[in-house]
C-alpha cells in the first residue's frame, strides 16, 4: 500500500531512505534545513567499512580519550562546557564502554555493514559515476603498541568472517604502489570498499527526483503537530506538510526534533574535518587509516581526500579548529613523507557534524512513543558506510516487513 512519507533530513541517511522508499512506490517528501550539497555526507572519507565493528564506546577508550584531551592536535576531543546533555552523554558513554557491550554490538555492526556493502555493489551496477571500488582498507601503524592493538582487532574481524591480512613493512609497500609509506606494518581488511561521496549524493538525488520525491531545501521544521499518538504534520515558516509516516533523519540536529515529540535522544555532534587534494602528482592507491592520528586517506578518482578528528561539541560550534586540522596534515606527512602535503587554504577546509550516540551504535527503528515515527540517526563516522542499509531497513519497517538484518541493538528507545 502506498504511503505518504515525510523525511526530515537530507544527508546520506535521509537520502538513502528517500531512495529506497520511492523505489518501493511510496510518495516521499524530503525536508532539509540547508541545501543538499552542504551536509556532512559530502565531505566525508567515502569509506564502506565492515571492518569497523568495534563501537566507539569500548574498554580503554575513556583513558585514551583523557590522554588525547591534553593534546590540541589529537584525533579525539570533548569540548568542555556546563551542559546537562553533555553530562548525560558522558555518563552513558562511561556505562557503555565495557566488553559486554562490545561483544553484543560487533555482530550487529558486522551484519548491517555487510548489507550496506551489498547494496552499494548494486548501486554501482546502476551508476559507474559514484566511483565505487572494492580495494579494501589498510590500517597503517608506526609503533609496536598501536600495531598490537590493530592486529588484535584484525584477529577479531577474521574470527567473525572477514578477510584480513597482516602485513609487514615490506608487504605494506608492495601493496601500496602509489606513494612511499612510513609505517612498520599494517592490517589489510580486504572486505572494505570506498567511493566518491559527492558523486553518490548527486546520483541519489537524481534518481529520487525521477521517482517523484519532493525536495524542500532551506526549510527548517519549526513545529510538529501530534494528534492521537501520531504525528499529523510538520510545519516550517511557510507551510504545513502532512503525511502517513515520518522519518527523523536529521543527523546531529535530530534531538531538537525528537524533543518536541517527548523522545529523548542521547546524541551529540562530533565535528570532523577534511580537505581534498585535486590531482596530486603522487597519491596512495589503497584507502587507509593512519592509526596514530586516526586520519582517513581515500583516493577518489584522480583526487585524494584526508579526513579526521572527532570533536564532541554542539551544532552551533561552526569554527574550524586550525590546530586539529594541522594535526591531520602532520600525520599525513609523517606517513607519506615524500608527498609534502601543505596546510589547506581556508576555501579548501571542510567540516561537518557527525551524530554520535554514547554507545557508538546508531538509532534505527520505530519509537514506542508515537506509532508513525521512525528514527534513523546516530551513525557517527559510519553514516555513509551504513546509509543504504539504513534506507533499506527503514523501508522495511514502514512497509511492515521483516528488516533485512536484526535491529534490536539499534532500538531508539534503548537504555544505556
Amino acid at each position: 500500500m502506498e504511503k505518504k512519507v515525510v523525511i526530515v533530513g537530507g544527508g546520506i541517511i535521509g537520502l538513502s531512505c528517500a531512495y529506497y522508499l520511492s523505489e518501493a512506490g511510496h510518495a516521499v517528501t524530503l525536508i532539509d534545513r540547508g541545501n543538499l550539497t552542504s551536509g556532512c555526507s559530502f565531505g566525508n572519507a567515502g569509506m564502506i567499512v565492515p571492518s569497523h565493528m568495534i563501537p566507539l564506546a569500548a574498554p580503554g577508550m575513556i583513558s585514551q580519550g583523557m590522554r588525547w584531551m591534553l593534546n590540541s592536535k589529537s584525533p579525539f576531543y570533548i569540548k568542555p562546557r556546563l551542559n546537562k546533555e553533555l553530562l548525560s552523554w558522558g555518563r552513558n558513554f562511561y556505562r557503555s564502554a565495557n566488553q559486554q557491550h562490545v561483544d553484543r554490538s560487533m555482530l550487529a555492526l558486522r551484519d548491517v555493514s555487510l548489507l550496506s556493502k551489498q547494496l552499494y555493489h548494486e548501486l554501482a551496477q546502476k551508476s559507474s559515476e559514484i566511483a565505487y571500488e572494492e580495494k579494501g582498507l589498510l590500517m597503517l601503524f608506526q609503533s609496536d603498541k598501536v600495531g598490537e592493538e590493530e592486529n588484535h582487532a584484525g584477529e577479531i574481524a577474521r574470527k567473525l568472517g572477514l578477510a584480513v591480512d597482516f602485513l609487514s613493512k615490506d608487504a605494506v609497500q608492495k601493496l601500496e604502489t602509489g606513494a612511499k609509506v612510513n609505517a612498520i606494518g599494517g592490517v589489510y581488511f580486504k572486505s572494505d570498499a570506498h567511493l566518491y561521496p559527492n558523486k553518490l549524493m548527486d546520483f541519489l538525488i537524481q534518481v529520487c527526483r525521477k521517482n517523484g520525491v519532493q525536495f524542500k531545501e532551506e526549510t527548517e521544521v519549526t513545529s510538529i503537530q501530534v494528534e492521537n499518538g501520531k504525528i499529523a504534520s510538520v510545519s516550517s515558516s511557510v507551510e504545513k506538510i502532512s503525511g502517513d509516516e515520518f522519518v527523523i533523519a536529521g543527523g546531529s540536529w535530530s534531538p531538537e526534533l525528537t524533543k518536541q515529540l517527548g523522545i529523548h535522544l542521547s546524541l551529540l555532534a562530533g565535528k570532523g574535518y577534511s580537505f581534498t587534494l585535486n590531482q596530486p602528482p603522487q597519491r596512495p592507491l589503497i584507502p587507509s587509516i593512519l592509526c596514530e592520528g586516526k586520519v582517513a586517506v581515500t583516493p577518489m578518482g584522480s583526487d585524494l581526500r584526508f579526513g579526521g578528528t572527532m570533536e564532541i561539541t554542539h551544532v552551533r560550534d561552526t569554527k574550524i579548529n586550525q590546530k586539529r586540522l594541522q594535526g591531520i596534515v602532520e600525520t599525513a606527512n609523517s606517513f607519506y613523507p615524500e608527498m609534502k602535503i601543505q596546510f589547506p587554504n581556508p576555501d579548501d577546509q571542510w567540516y561537518g557534524f557527525r551524530p554520535c550516540s554514547p554507545d557508538g551504535l546508531p538509532f534505527i527503528g520505530r519509537s514506542s512513543k508515537l506509532s508513525n515515527v521512525v528514527i534513523a540517526t546516530g551513525h557517527a563516522m559510519m553514516g555513509l558506510s551504513l546509509g543504504p542499509a539504513t534506507g533499506a531497513i527503514v523501508t522495511a519497517v514502514i512497509c511492515e516487513e521483516k528488516a533485512p538484518v536484526s535491529i534490536e541493538n539499534f532500538h531508539p528507545d534503548r537504555r544505556f
